[in-house]
């Protein structure tokens, strides 16, 4: 059964550019895609094709990326894009943060490191102590996704990358 898909703001950085919040340093995700049961915002990263690189700046990104030196990014966009929909009332359903980084050296274990560091810095529903007395959830899940995984987890919105 294939779900019904609302592209809510086509591509957000475009729709958000047009408000004078976006116009300042505040960054957003890359798409808002409303299902019926849940939200997904979705980030992707499409790092030049790797071939066409030289070999330090290949190494630079992956390094970059696994390190986590592009968290405090990924965190950003998720909060601005979370704050502009909750200021709007439309984060009535559960919010599901998806990156994709069409970069096919990521390894399986690359990807878990990521996603448990982006779920630590967030914080996903389950990581929040109900002391904390928060009425709503931040963020449902999340996940870091290369091509291949991506299209494992979503057969039916498949990835591929196309030529220019």
């Amino acid at each position: 059964m294939v779900e019904e898909t609302v592209l809510a703001h086509g591509d957000f950085n475009s729709t958000a550019s047009n408000s004078a919040i976006f116009q300042g340093a505040l960054k957003a995700v890359d798409f808002i895609v409303e299902l019926t049961d849940r939200i997904l915002f979705i980030e992707i990263k499409d790092p030049p094709d790797p071939a066409s690189l030289p070999p330090d700046v290949k190494s630079d990104y992956v390094e970059g990326l696994l390190s986590g030196r592009e968290d405090a990014d990924f965190y950003r966009k998720y909060r601005n894009s979370f704050l502009y929909e909750w200021a709007a009332e439309r984060t009535k359903k559960p919010i599901y943060y998806l990156i994709l980084v069409a970069f096919e050296r990521l390894t399986n274990a690359d990807l878990l490191a990521r996603t448990d560091a982006l779920k630590r810095k967030l914080p996903v529903a389950d990581a929040v102590p109900e002391t904390a007395g928060w009425q709503g959830s931040f963020v449902a899940g999340c996940a870091v996704f290369n091509l291949d995984t991506w299209n494992q987890a979503f057969p039916t919105y498949s990835a591929r990358r196309i030529s220019a």
